[in-house]
């Protein structure tokens, strides 16, 4: 195999027939990376609420921010994942695309639920 095709990207034409199936799973994949990444946003975005929510009280803020820098580390970690299996580039446009994208609707109020032994209820977001 020549340098070119080696290091060339993924083109139906030079690689041959595989390379469709390649290229599909390649994306499938950076899709389903690119909605684990929005999940952590969603949580760390809610739980930040959650945090600064005044019906909390010490312990349980104390609680939810050692939570919020977990989620803060594993949406990093997840970030250095894909650019280390998809490249930087993609990597960046996938975070840019979540940071705009997701968000919480500023009708959830994380803190007026609290202590609620509700399941399934509307709003509850299984969070």
């Amino acid at each position: 195999m020549s340098a070119f095709i080696q290091y060339s990207p993924l083109q139906t034409a030079v690689m041959g027939p595989a390379s469709r199936y390649v290229r599909e799973t390649r994306e499938a994949l950076l899709e389903y990376d690119t909605e684990e990444l929005s999940a952590l946003r969603f949580s760390i975005i809610l739980t930040a609420r959650w945090e600064g929510s005044e019906n909390e009280d010490q312990e349980r803020r104390a609680e939810l921010r050692q939570e919020l820098a977990m989620l803060r580390k594993h949406y990093g970690d997840k970030v250095d994942e894909m650019a280390m299996t998809f490249g930087v580039d993609q990597a960046m446009k996938a975070k840019e695309e979540v940071e705009r994208t997701v968000f919480v609707p500023k009708e959830i109020d994380p803190g007026a639920n609290a202590g609620s032994e509700r399941d399934g209820v509307e709003g509850d977001f299984g969070l």
